[in-house]
């Protein structure tokens, strides 16, 4: 498994970094992660940490130090955070190759090995 899990867009680096300054967290990693739940049974988070844990990978995308932990690892493996503007505002997008499926809101999904814990919409 390549050390870079997750393929963070310069678009959406930009971004992060605008929060870290914003939020003075400027020097923070930015740790992507999976946690059961949502109405597919997985659902990804982001946020910032000053902390790297035992089991975590960490890796550099466009100047953020990114960290992942091994057991998102998996499952994460390939997905491409971007950031993309449009009439009704800015967000982050995450295409994850390994979902099979996902609901309607696009931030939860499942894979084949990984099917979290499904809760209702």
């Amino acid at each position: 498994m390549s050390n870079e899990v997750v393929i963070v867009t310069e678009a959406a680096s930009l971004h992060v970094k605008e929060m870290m300054k914003h939020n003075e967290e400027e020097g923070a990693f930015l740790r992507v992660s999976v946690k059961g739940g949502g109405c597919s049974g997985l659902s990804y988070g982001m946020g910032f940490e000053h902390e790297v844990n035992e089991d975590d990978l960490q890796f550099e995308q466009h100047g953020i130090q990114v960290l992942v932990d091994k057991e998102s690892a998996a499952i994460l493996q390939g997905t491409k955070i971007d950031y993309k503007e449009s009439m009704m505002g800015g967000g982050f997008t995450i295409e994850n190759p390994n979902a099979i499926a996902s609901c309607g809101c696009g931030s939860s999904f499942r894979t084949a090995t990984a099917q979290g814990s499904p809760e209702e919409c």
